[in-house]
């Protein structure tokens, strides 16, 4: 476990190694699991302001989802997540060629939105927890993944170089060179 200030960050992230491989998965962690992808507060507001703008980029299921259950839910702790379709897919998913696809990042490439997608997205296959001040970072690791950890594995790409762009949304900059700075010193093979 290393620690940065308040955050404890599980060595995972250096020594498992992980890349996408939406060709094989279909995109299955839009659509497998229990609950929606995990919401942080402030996304609530920011579902509630683009949701005009996201229609034309959600499925007609998804678009009904949302207008019966809302733009995300809340659970019995308090946490929020995305609305399910049926309780299954995402319903801020859309297809492209048989593969599920993230609406809210379709439409944020289109310029649509200035919003790219929910952070606990973006960051997957890390998860945070948050709880008296301190900030938990882990490696999830889900079955519907194996084929990117092959792809990763082959590739050499740890999962925290996988999700650089994520890591530097969610944290910055200088704490994604000080993860980078303890691979290089821990992890690198010479």
């Amino acid at each position: 476990m290393l620690q940065i200030d308040h955050h404890l960050i599980s060595e995972d992230i250096f020594h498992e190694q992980f890349e996408c491989e939406l060709s094989q998965c279909k995109g299955k962690c839009c659509i497998e699991g229990d609950l929606g992808a995990p919401l942080e507060l402030e996304e609530l507001k920011i579902l509630e302001e683009i949701y005009h703008k996201l229609k034309p980029f959600l499925t007609k299921s998804g678009i009904e989802a949302i207008e019966k259950q809302g733009k995300y839910i809340e659970h019995e702790k308090g946490e929020f997540s995305t609305t399910l379709v049926n309780g299954k897919e995402c319903a801020y998913l859309n297809y492209e060629n048989g593969i599920a696809v993230c609406a809210i990042e379709k439409a944020w490439k289109a310029g649509a939105i200035d919003f790219q997608k929910p952070i606990s997205c973006h960051l997957y296959p890390i998860r945070i927890w948050e709880k008296n001040g301190i900030i938990g970072i882990n490696y999830e690791e889900w079955e519907i993944c194996k084929c990117a950890c092959t792809k990763g594995k082959k590739n050499n790409v740890p999962v925290y170089q996988f999700l650089k762009n994520a890591i530097i949304r969610r944290f910055g900059t200088e704490f994604y060179e000080i993860l980078d700075a303890y691979y290089q010193e821990h992890y690198r093979k010479f």
